[in-house]
């Protein structure tokens, strides 16, 4: 990477063994997020220390923010892109929106660096966020996913998973920036599990032993990984996932922590729509027969440096900044854009597309 390109955050980094995804909302007050704008410039050197006490972990972490958390937190400029999370499908299979502010994406190759960086994370923060979600996921023998096949087959990797998660010129205030959408997945495995192997593989469009994708001419065009492949001027536009799944026996709970990257969200929601609603409408993703979206967030994940300036952000002088400047766009997005329908998906099992 060139030395004037700010640097990522850790988004391409390998699937590790172990991950720990957290979702909180932040607490009112100005104090409160005074608070969590002093724990940006934490975050790298908490990151560093847990890390150094087992250097063959491979711990990482990525931080994202909302569409409300950035306008409550660093006011403008904001990325062009970031919205609130669109839902998506008819109420019987529908992509959610449920609260949060901040994306905790915790990964490793040992679940207890997972867990001492949350705890650090976490505690940094404090009374200051609420946590509302957290899942501990886990590599399922070789990268399955909870349903049995195979997933992130098609992941970029190298130079185009770079080109594909990292936004360039298009915004140059948040180069190296990337958009992460997360959605918590819960699966009726009984229901899944009396399906044939056959008609599993129909679903899910690829064979469940050997990973290889059906041919077209007995790939249903409902199938899972025909819904969430995306072609724009005759190029596969993908996304990069990092799917884990979780689950407790014991409480019946078996799910898939659906988490994808991409320099845009729009072929992200584009897979969202295609399984929820279908293409062409009605032709849905019949896996969302055996699976529902229990939690969806978008957020917008800066770049390292960036996130440890964000730490020294004055929105409200930002904002006012802004507001007397005759150069800012009258249309820049705001967190009240209105939601609208589409579909939701477990992340491709195929390759995902995305639109710069």
């Amino acid at each position: 990477m060139p030395n004037d390109i700010p640097e990522p955050q850790a988004v391409t980094t390998p699937i590790n063994r172990s991950a720990i995804f957290i979702v909180a909302t932040l607490a009112d007050g100005e104090e409160h997020a005074a608070t969590a704008r002093a724990w940006c410039a934490d975050v790298a050197a908490l990151v560093r220390s847990v890390g150094k006490r087992v250097p063959s972990g491979n711990l990482s972490c990525v931080v994202g923010f909302s569409s409300g958390a950035w306008d409550t937190l660093f006011g403008a400029p904001r990325p062009a892109q970031l919205h609130p999370f669109r839902e998506f499908g008819p109420s019987e299979r529908r992509a959610i929106a449920t609260p949060g502010d901040i994306l905790l994406h915790i990964r490793a190759d040992q679940m207890d660096l997972c867990f001492e960086l949350a705890t650090q994370l976490i505690t940094r923060l404090g009374e200051s966020v609420q946590v509302v979600d957290e899942v501990h996921g886990f590599r399922y023998f070789d990268l399955r996913s909870m349903v049995g096949f195979v997933d992130g087959t098609e992941n970029p990797t190298g130079r185009e998973a770079i080109d594909f998660t990292m936004i360039g010129d298009e915004d140059p205030e948040f180069v190296s920036g990337s958009y992460v959408l997360a959605q918590k997945y819960l699966h009726d495995m009984t229901g899944w599990n009396a399906l044939s192997v056959e008609t599993q593989e129909r679903i899910i469009g690829r064979t469940k032993l050997s990973d290889i994708e059906l041919d077209d001419a007995v790939k249903p065009t409902s199938s899972h990984s025909s819904l969430t492949t995306l072609v724009e001027n005759g190029q596969e536009v993908k996304i990069l996932r990092d799917n884990m799944p979780f689950g407790r026996p014991g409480s019946g709970e078996f799910g898939t922590y659906f988490i994808g990257y991409a320099r845009s969200p729009d072929p992200i929601e584009k897979m969202l729509e295609n399984m929820f609603v279908g293409r062409p409408p009605g032709n849905y993703d019949r896996l969302l027969d055996f699976s529902h979206a229990a939690t969806g967030g978008l957020f917008f994940v800066p770049s390292a440096p960036l996130l440890e300036a964000l730490a020294d952000r004055d929105p409200q002088a930002a904002n006012t900044a802004d507001d007397a400047s005759p150069n800012v766009p009258a249309d820049l997005p705001t967190s009240a854009e209105p939601a609208h329908e589409g579909s939701l998906n477990i992340g491709s099992l195929k390759g995902t597309s995305q639109y710069e």
